[in-house]
């Protein structure tokens, strides 16, 4: 180094000594490793430059001048991805209390929602739906440093039909309210998806049906016809888009599932049909089996319409047990909280009532990592704690695979190398 110095002095030139790389070493008691679907003992992940270079056991040898974290007796997990959040919403403002604020007050919802998100240990999101393009701002505000939170897929606006679950049907005609995602007919609906793309969805969303937030509408009323849809999913995945359907009536489901959509959304009125399409084209199911207790307990006092309630009592048991069915089918599934429609951050949560209807912990903890990571299409990034993906890990206190409950309190997450929440 000092010849090619002198060297460089004698040229004029500068010389600039070579960078040295950022390494981490994490340990701890055990580890799942989510794709063999076993524990490992006393693991020991490196980490360099943000992604995962070894996983081995401790005792191996690790590059000289690396950090150290030692999780102690914690459990090493990866960082955990719900495949369906809404980070600019905030449930204790529903209804008409929205009015209140002014438009860009929801991108502050999500500054504040990224950060328990990603604090909660989800460290990879998919955002279905925000306006005003808030969740493609949210997302270049993380990716540059300015706020903390989770990787974001954004989908932008979702797209819905004239007077469907994605447009604004609350208010009457004499107050206009522009949906640019509001779209008719086969090539209007390319055209949005063209347009939602150019400004940033990463993952396209439409609602092939009712839903029990919108007024006006029937929870599983089939709202885009099976034209519409095979243009839509054809469209987006030309584009190299994967699509997700807002889905709870049986014929939209399986119109969906036949379109060749990714993934299907709630899913509440899904039949033995459905199951049958859904593992025919390798459809995944996104079902939020938790917020309907949230619903049903704080919605009144949070202004949620009463139609809404009535249409939750209706579908919430009927989705919790179409789940146990689908997954005792087969069905391939993955973690969807449809955070928002809760607290934002306590996405932790839902793994409990999982694993009530049906999975195993292991089943569970599958879903919301390489599962999720697989329906993403991004498995060599996220998803498992595996030599080339990001360095993306959370640990917690007792052992997940007698006790999902410890999801609600996460105590380390790292997010690309970087510590966010550290044990204390």
């Amino acid at each position: 180094m000092r010849i090619l110095s002198l060297l460089g002095l004698m040229l004029g030139l500068a010389v600039v000594a070579p960078v040295r790389a950022d390494t981490v070493v994490v340990s701890a008691a055990k580890m799942i490793d989510v794709v063999a679907g076993r524990v490992v003992d006393r693991p020991q992940v490196v980490v360099t430059d943000g992604r995962i270079t070894a996983v081995g056991h401790q005792g191996d040898a690790i590059p000289t001048g690396a950090r150290r974290i030692d999780l102690g007796s914690r459990t090493l997990l990866p960082g955990l991805i719900d495949m369906h959040v809404h980070l600019t919403l905030d449930p204790t403002i529903s209804g008409y209390r929205g009015l209140e604020f002014t438009d860009n007050f929801w991108t502050v919802v999500g500054v504040a929602s990224a950060r328990k998100t990603v604090e909660a240990g989800f460290t990879t999101v998919r955002n279905v739906g925000s306006s005003n393009y808030d969740d493609v701002a949210l997302k270049q505000a993380i990716e540059h440093g300015y706020v903390p939170g989770p990787r974001i897929v954004p989908a932008t606006y979702a797209i819905g039909a004239t007077g469907g679950h994605c447009d604004t049907t609350e208010f009457p005609p004499s107050m206009q309210m522009p949906n640019p995602a509001v779209a008719d007919g086969p090539e209007a609906i390319r055209a949005t998806v063209r347009k939602l793309r150019k400004y940033g969805a990463e993952v396209i969303k439409f609602c092939a049906t009712g839903g029990v937030l919108s007024k006006t509408d029937s929870v599983g009323g089939q709202q885009y016809s099976l034209e519409e849809m095979k243009a839509l999913v054809d469209e987006a995945h030309q584009l190299g888009l994967r699509v997700a359907v807002h889905a709870h009536g049986t014929a939209g489901i399986n119109d969906a599932i036949r379109a060749g959509a990714d993934t299907i959304e709630h899913c509440s009125l899904a039949d033995a049909e459905s199951f049958k399409l859904a593992k025919q084209h390798g459809t995944w199911f996104s079902m939020d089996v938790y917020n309907d207790d949230y619903i049903l307990a704080e919605g009144a006092k949070n202004g949620v319409f009463a139609e809404s309630l009535e249409k939750e009592r209706a579908i919430g048991r009927k989705q919790r047990e179409t789940f146990k069915a689908a997954h005792a089918a087969g069905v391939k599934m993955v973690f969807g909280s449809d955070g928002g429609v809760y607290p934002n951050g306590d996405n932790g949560k839902q793994f409990a009532t999982m694993v009530q209807w049906g999975m195993t912990p292991m089943e569970a903890i599958q879903a919301a990592t390489v599962n999720a990571g697989e329906a993403l299409g991004r498995s060599k990034d996220v998803g498992a704690i595996a030599v080339g993906r990001y360095g993306d890990m959370i640990a917690v206190d007792g052992d997940p695979l007698n006790d999902v409950g410890q999801f609600t309190h996460v105590p380390f997450v790292m997010k690309g190398g970087e510590v966010v929440k550290s044990v204390q």
